[in-house]
């Protein structure tokens, strides 16, 4: 009897195993598939540095910013993200912390890097030639607290003991009076070697091309900034994004809008005071995909030049 009862837990020991591994890797893949789908809506126009490294320290001074967003709200679990960045200029070189962590269910992932960026000015019409090099890591985490079943599970104490991931970020970017193109690789560990987490769904690249418009003199003036980016996303089609920002009252409001080939949209209102403290907030909808079953995504970034 008592071999019958050591054999019956082995067993349900086995299945609560293969049960917590098979939920883990559904909450990481169906997380970074939502946080890649649907980027930080800031890094389209307010902070472009989260999605491309050669912006660390495009502007004068030190820059701090931070966003924080809730996707799939109506979903129990749904994916949380926090941003931070830290930018500094001197002369011709652009230092960078690029900051960001995302909860999802159990799991929360981490990824810190740091950048170093060099704009080099080209000719006229404020003409430069941007260059950034980021280096980092990347951590990815269970909560054991949030655990709910036998304390000290060994399924999740091996989860737990994957090493901690170095991974860098290469982007350049040409910038003008009215034009900018820019290109971006991101994760270049799981871009140019095989990715030895299993992990999928991670960003490849990223493109974009946008040309400011200007409409009326001072503080009357109206800026109009189209924008067409074009990033790829493994194991899923590439997506293209075309938008538009819009400045008026002496660039002191802006709204933006950009609609995703995946079917989602994201728009945002701004507000800037003084150039120095602005405030954006940003809504995204669902894939057509899961349209039906969330409320979308929520965002607010706030961005301070403090000196």
């Amino acid at each position: 009897m008592e071999g019958i009862n050591k054999k019956r837990n082995k067993r349900m020991k086995l299945i609560n195993y293969l049960l917590l591994m098979l939920i883990a890797g559904i909450a990481i893949s169906s997380s970074k598939v939502v946080a890649q789908i649907n980027p930080l809506g800031a890094m389209y126009f307010q902070n472009q540095y989260l999605g491309n490294a050669a912006y660390a320290g495009i502007d004068s001074g030190i820059n701090i910013s931070t966003g924080l967003r809730q996707q799939l709200r109506g979903i129990p679990g749904g994916p949380r993200n926090q941003a931070m960045t830290g930018e500094y200029r001197f002369g011709k070189v652009g230092l960078g912390l690029n900051f960001y962590n995302e909860k999802a269910g159990l799991i929360s992932s981490t990824r810190t890097v740091a950048t170093y960026a060099y704009h080099l000015p080209l000719g006229a019409e404020n003409q430069q030639l941007h260059l950034g090099l980021s280096l980092g890591f990347l951590n990815e985490r269970i909560n054991d607290q949030e655990v709910i079943g036998t304390g000290g599970d060994v399924a999740v104490g091996m989860l737990n003991q994957r090493q901690t991931y170095i991974d860098s970020d290469f982007g350049m970017a040409y910038t003008a009076k009215r034009l900018t193109i820019q290109g971006a690789l991101p994760n270049m560990k799981s871009f140019f070697a095989q990715d030895d987490r299993g992990a999928v769904n991670w960003a490849t690249f990223f493109t974009a091309v946008s040309y400011m418009v200007q409409l009326g003199q001072g503080q009357d003036a109206v800026g109009i900034e189209p924008k067409l980016s074009y990033r790829g996303i493994n194991g899923l089609d590439n997506i293209v994004d075309l938008g538009s920002n819009v400045t008026f009252a002496g660039k002191q409001v802006s709204v933006f809008g950009m609609f995703h080939s995946t079917g989602s949209t994201t728009f945002g209102f701004g507000l800037n005071y003084r150039h120095r403290l602005s405030f954006q907030g940003i809504y995204t909808t669902e894939t057509s995909a899961i349209r039906g079953n969330t409320n979308g995504n929520f965002e607010i970034n706030l961005k301070a030049r403090v000196w």
